[in-house]
Protein backbone atom coordinates (compact mmCIF):
# COMPACT_ATOMS: atom_id res chain seq x y z
CA UNK A 1 0.00 0.00 0.00
CA UNK A 2 1.97 2.94 -1.29
CA UNK A 3 0.81 6.53 -0.73
CA UNK A 4 0.27 8.80 -3.69
CA UNK A 5 3.40 10.55 -4.97
CA UNK A 6 1.24 13.68 -5.10
CA UNK A 7 1.31 13.85 -1.30
CA UNK A 8 3.89 15.92 0.53
CA UNK A 9 6.36 14.06 2.72
CA UNK A 10 9.21 15.37 4.87
CA UNK A 11 11.85 14.47 2.31
CA UNK A 12 10.22 15.33 -1.04
CA UNK A 13 9.91 19.12 -0.89
CA UNK A 14 11.40 22.42 0.22
CA UNK A 15 9.53 25.21 2.00
CA UNK A 16 9.99 28.89 1.15
CA UNK A 17 8.72 31.48 3.66
CA UNK A 18 8.48 34.87 1.97
CA UNK A 19 8.29 38.37 3.50
CA UNK A 20 6.57 37.64 6.80
CA UNK A 21 7.49 41.11 8.03
CA UNK A 22 5.70 43.87 9.90
CA UNK A 23 5.33 46.35 7.07
CA UNK A 24 3.77 43.67 4.87
CA UNK A 25 1.42 42.55 7.63
CA UNK A 26 0.16 46.04 8.47
CA UNK A 27 -1.71 46.29 5.15
CA UNK A 28 -2.90 42.67 5.06
CA UNK A 29 -6.70 42.56 5.22
CA UNK A 30 -7.71 39.20 3.74
CA UNK A 31 -6.93 37.35 6.98
CA UNK A 32 -6.72 38.52 10.58
CA UNK A 33 -3.17 39.05 11.78
CA UNK A 34 -3.81 36.73 14.73
CA UNK A 35 -4.91 33.90 12.43
CA UNK A 36 -2.06 34.57 10.03
CA UNK A 37 0.54 34.46 12.80
CA UNK A 38 -0.94 31.25 14.16
CA UNK A 39 -0.87 29.56 10.77
CA UNK A 40 2.68 30.73 10.12
CA UNK A 41 3.72 29.20 13.43
CA UNK A 42 2.14 25.87 12.47
CA UNK A 43 3.91 25.87 9.10
CA UNK A 44 7.31 26.91 10.46
CA UNK A 45 6.99 24.49 13.36
CA UNK A 46 6.01 21.64 11.05
CA UNK A 47 8.98 22.20 8.77
CA UNK A 48 11.32 22.29 11.76
CA UNK A 49 9.91 19.10 13.30
CA UNK A 50 10.25 17.20 10.03
CA UNK A 51 13.59 18.71 9.00
CA UNK A 52 12.21 20.12 5.76
CA UNK A 53 14.73 22.27 3.84
CA UNK A 54 13.43 25.76 4.59
CA UNK A 55 14.42 29.10 3.07
CA UNK A 56 13.38 32.31 4.83
CA UNK A 57 13.53 35.38 2.62
CA UNK A 58 12.74 39.01 3.33
CA UNK A 59 12.38 42.18 1.28
CA UNK A 60 14.19 45.39 2.27
CA UNK A 61 14.32 44.26 5.88
CA UNK A 62 16.50 47.09 7.16
CA UNK A 63 15.13 49.94 5.08
CA UNK A 64 11.41 49.23 4.80
CA UNK A 65 9.67 45.98 5.74
CA UNK A 66 11.22 45.29 9.14
CA UNK A 67 11.95 42.06 11.02
CA UNK A 68 10.24 38.74 10.44
CA UNK A 69 7.37 37.50 12.58
CA UNK A 70 8.36 36.19 16.03
CA UNK A 71 6.73 32.88 15.06
CA UNK A 72 9.41 32.36 12.41
CA UNK A 73 12.18 33.50 14.74
CA UNK A 74 10.95 30.90 17.23
CA UNK A 75 11.80 28.06 14.89
CA UNK A 76 14.36 29.68 12.59
CA UNK A 77 16.33 32.31 14.55
CA UNK A 78 17.88 34.89 12.25
CA UNK A 79 21.29 34.48 13.87
CA UNK A 80 21.55 30.87 12.67
CA UNK A 81 19.18 30.70 9.69
CA UNK A 82 20.77 33.03 7.13
CA UNK A 83 17.69 34.89 5.96
CA UNK A 84 17.98 36.08 2.37
CA UNK A 85 17.11 39.75 1.94
CA UNK A 86 16.01 40.95 -1.50
CA UNK A 87 15.05 44.05 -3.43
CA UNK A 88 12.99 42.18 -6.04
CA UNK A 89 9.35 41.48 -5.41
CA UNK A 90 9.65 38.12 -7.17
CA UNK A 91 11.87 35.83 -5.08
CA UNK A 92 12.61 33.76 -8.19
CA UNK A 93 14.37 36.75 -9.77
CA UNK A 94 16.78 37.19 -6.86
CA UNK A 95 20.07 35.38 -7.47
CA UNK A 96 20.88 34.23 -3.91
CA UNK A 97 17.26 33.19 -3.21
CA UNK A 98 17.00 31.30 -6.50
CA UNK A 99 20.29 29.52 -5.82
CA UNK A 100 19.20 28.58 -2.28
CA UNK A 101 15.88 27.17 -3.49
CA UNK A 102 17.28 25.22 -6.43
CA UNK A 103 20.19 23.94 -4.32
CA UNK A 104 17.72 21.91 -2.24
CA UNK A 105 17.28 19.62 -5.29
CA UNK A 106 13.58 19.25 -4.47
CA UNK A 107 11.10 19.22 -7.34
CA UNK A 108 8.20 20.01 -5.02
CA UNK A 109 8.17 23.54 -3.59
CA UNK A 110 5.81 24.80 -0.89
CA UNK A 111 5.35 28.58 -0.63
CA UNK A 112 3.79 30.86 1.95
CA UNK A 113 4.11 34.59 2.44
CA UNK A 114 2.93 38.15 1.98
CA UNK A 115 1.40 39.38 -0.22
CA UNK A 116 -0.34 36.60 -2.14
CA UNK A 117 -0.83 38.56 -5.35
CA UNK A 118 2.75 39.76 -5.64
CA UNK A 119 5.35 37.90 -3.61
CA UNK A 120 3.68 34.48 -3.96
CA UNK A 121 2.29 34.65 -7.50
CA UNK A 122 5.71 35.66 -8.85
CA UNK A 123 7.78 32.70 -7.61
CA UNK A 124 4.88 30.25 -7.95
CA UNK A 125 4.36 30.90 -11.66
CA UNK A 126 8.11 31.17 -12.27
CA UNK A 127 8.80 27.82 -10.58
CA UNK A 128 5.99 26.17 -12.55
CA UNK A 129 7.56 27.40 -15.77
CA UNK A 130 10.82 25.70 -14.80
CA UNK A 131 9.08 22.40 -14.20
CA UNK A 132 8.63 22.44 -10.43
CA UNK A 133 5.51 21.17 -8.69
CA UNK A 134 4.28 24.08 -6.60
CA UNK A 135 2.08 24.11 -3.51
CA UNK A 136 0.86 27.28 -1.77
CA UNK A 137 -0.32 27.32 1.84
CA UNK A 138 -3.21 29.69 1.24
CA UNK A 139 -4.14 30.36 4.87
CA UNK A 140 -0.53 31.29 5.62
CA UNK A 141 -0.71 33.98 2.93
CA UNK A 142 -2.53 37.28 2.85
CA UNK A 143 -3.11 40.36 0.74
CA UNK A 144 -4.44 43.90 0.94
CA UNK A 145 -8.03 42.75 0.30
CA UNK A 146 -10.10 39.59 0.03
CA UNK A 147 -10.36 40.22 -3.69
CA UNK A 148 -6.61 40.49 -4.14
CA UNK A 149 -5.96 37.26 -2.24
CA UNK A 150 -8.72 35.25 -3.88
CA UNK A 151 -7.87 36.35 -7.43
CA UNK A 152 -4.21 35.51 -6.79
CA UNK A 153 -5.06 32.03 -5.52
CA UNK A 154 -7.45 31.51 -8.43
CA UNK A 155 -4.80 32.59 -10.93
CA UNK A 156 -2.22 30.23 -9.45
CA UNK A 157 -4.61 27.28 -9.29
CA UNK A 158 -5.56 27.81 -12.94
CA UNK A 159 -1.84 27.70 -13.76
CA UNK A 160 -1.35 24.42 -11.88
CA UNK A 161 -0.46 25.39 -8.33
CA UNK A 162 -1.86 23.11 -5.61
CA UNK A 163 -3.47 24.93 -2.66
CA UNK A 164 -3.10 23.53 0.87
CA UNK A 165 -3.67 24.84 4.39
CA UNK A 166 -1.39 25.08 7.41
CA UNK A 167 -2.92 22.24 9.43
CA UNK A 168 -3.23 20.11 6.31
CA UNK A 169 0.49 20.64 5.68
CA UNK A 170 1.42 19.53 9.19
CA UNK A 171 -0.82 16.46 9.19
CA UNK A 172 0.23 15.42 5.69
CA UNK A 173 3.81 15.29 6.95
CA UNK A 174 2.87 13.32 10.07
CA UNK A 175 0.44 11.05 8.16
CA UNK A 176 0.40 8.31 10.81
CA UNK A 177 0.08 8.81 14.57
CA UNK A 178 2.14 5.64 15.04
CA UNK A 179 5.18 7.63 13.93
CA UNK A 180 6.33 8.11 17.48
CA UNK A 181 9.52 9.99 16.61
CA UNK A 182 7.49 13.10 15.72
CA UNK A 183 4.21 12.46 17.57
CA UNK A 184 5.11 14.40 20.72
CA UNK A 185 6.48 17.41 18.85
CA UNK A 186 3.46 17.58 16.52
CA UNK A 187 0.90 17.37 19.30
CA UNK A 188 2.85 19.90 21.40
CA UNK A 189 2.86 22.32 18.45
CA UNK A 190 -0.88 21.91 18.02
CA UNK A 191 -1.61 22.32 21.71
CA UNK A 192 0.06 25.73 21.46
CA UNK A 193 -1.16 26.90 18.06
CA UNK A 194 -4.00 24.55 17.07
CA UNK A 195 -6.93 26.49 18.56
CA UNK A 196 -9.87 24.13 19.26
CA UNK A 197 -8.06 21.17 17.74
CA UNK A 198 -5.17 21.78 20.09
CA UNK A 199 -7.51 21.92 23.05
CA UNK A 200 -8.97 18.60 21.91
CA UNK A 201 -5.51 17.04 21.94
CA UNK A 202 -4.85 18.45 25.40
CA UNK A 203 -8.19 17.08 26.60
CA UNK A 204 -7.51 13.63 25.16
CA UNK A 205 -4.06 13.46 26.67
CA UNK A 206 -5.36 14.44 30.08
CA UNK A 207 -8.74 12.76 30.24
CA UNK A 208 -8.13 9.66 28.15
CA UNK A 209 -4.50 9.15 29.19
CA UNK A 210 -3.04 8.80 25.71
Amino acid sequence: MKPSPNLLSPDNHALVLIDFEGQMAFATKSISINELRTNVAIVAGASKIFNVPTIVTTVAEESFAGPVFPEIEEFYPQATSNYIDRTSMNTWEDGPAYQAITATKKQKLVLAGLWTGVCIVGPALSALTEGYEVFVITDACGDVSDEAHERAVQRMVHAGVKPVTAVQYLLELQRDWARTETYAAVTTLMKKYGAGYGLGIQYAHKMLNH
